[in-house]
């Protein structure tokens, strides 16, 4: 069973907040340095390393290192490292499901007091000035097992500088899906009012009649962007967007120029798929409802890697019923001669 279906299960069977209290009083040993970066990279390696130059950069990486060590050391240790990490006024969004701090905590809480949870190895770390799109491993127990999982996060930070440092002002854990409605409960009302003003911008968002595709594609959250196909991958990934737009046909054409012949596609469900296998995904999907993709919330660059997190509509072509929601992918781009094509994409 994978992570979010935990936390539905778990929410739902517990329907209260009343058993989220942990003991003010006890003693907790945390990890809270910035000088220990190596040694925390050789505990949660990251499999597909990418840079972290500047200093915010730097003190970011350091972070979300931490983060993983302090996690697996149980709920009170990393409820402590929470008060550090992140602010009063942090926002973090759980499946779709905009929390506070206090909120986001309590449904960490309920996960934890019913199964174990442990973080794994970093599959990216991908920083762009003060944001970082991450894709990592978690193990969940199941009986006498542990079962893997992948998660797909996107977070910003701001260095506040002194004792308060480098810390969280919104991040965004997975994408929508059912455990939405179990996560919903931890929800104050400030927080539905904001995401409900989020979801009707999206449902009257309307794509820019234009030719140029920066424009046509805004991104929310712009980053510079680092290594020498920075440009190149942008160009790759606005083109893709409008393809799908324009029909299944011109998606296809697409993909003959940007993805390799042996390109390999993860999914929702973790499971690797083919590029011929996607292609007939794809041509299977586009029978039975229409999807849009809108405008993104980040493009992150790194080297030969890029961490999207954009929003789409969804209508039903059979019932007319319309859903709004956002995607996380990450994709990896090679040379081959002179052109620059994805070899491996995760969509989450």
């Amino acid at each position: 069973m994978r992570f979010n279906q935990y936390l539905l299960l778990l929410a739902l069977i517990t329907g209260t907040l009343c058993a989220l209290k942990t003991n003010e009083e006890e003693e907790v040993d945390i990890v809270n340095s910035y000088d220990n970066t190596d040694e925390l990279l050789k505990k949660f390696p990251v499999k597909n390393p990418t840079s972290a130059a500047t200093d915010i950069e730097k003190k970011i990486q350091n972070r979300l290192l931490t983060g993983f060590e302090n996690w697996n050391r149980g709920f009170a240790a990393w409820k402590a490292w929470g008060n550090i990490l992140y602010t009063e006024d942090s926002i973090y969004n759980v499946h779709g499901t905009r929390l506070t701090l206090a909120h986001y905590q309590a449904a960490m809480n309920i996960a934890l007091m019913q199964t174990d949870i442990k973080m794994g190895d970093f599959l990216n770390m991908i920083i762009n000035d003060n944001w970082t799109g991450i894709r990592y491993d978690f193990y969940t127990k199941v009986g006498d097992e542990y079962k893997l999982g992948m998660v797909t996060e996107f977070v910003n930070f701001k260095d506040y500088g002194g004792e308060l440092g480098t810390r969280v002002v919104e991040g965004w854990g997975s994408t929508k899906d059912k455990s939405s409605e179990g996560m919903a409960m931890f929800q104050g009302a400030e927080e539905k009012k904001v995401q409900l003003e989020q979801l009707e911008y999206m449902q009257n968002y309307k794509i820019p009649d234009t030719e140029n595709l920066e424009e046509k594609y805004p991104v929310l959250n712009p980053t510079k962007g680092k290594g020498e196909f920075v440009d190149e991958i942008r160009s790759i990934i606005l083109k893709g967007f409008d393809s799908w737009n324009k029909g299944y046909d011109e998606w296809l054409k697409w993909m003959y120029d940007a993805y390799s012949s042996n390109a390999e596609s993860y999914s929702l469900d973790e499971r690797k798929r083919t590029l011929s296998e996607y292609k007939n995904e794809m041509k299977n999907l586009v029978k039975t409802q229409n999807l849009k993709k809108l405008y993104f919330d980040n493009i992150l660059i790194s080297e030969n890697w890029a961490a999207l997190h954009f929003r789409y509509s969804l209508e039903e072509l059979k019932t007319g019923e319309k859903t709004f929601g956002d995607r996380m992918q990450f994709l990896k781009f090679e040379k081959f001669g002179n052109s620059l094509k994805i070899v491996s994409s995760w969509i989450q």
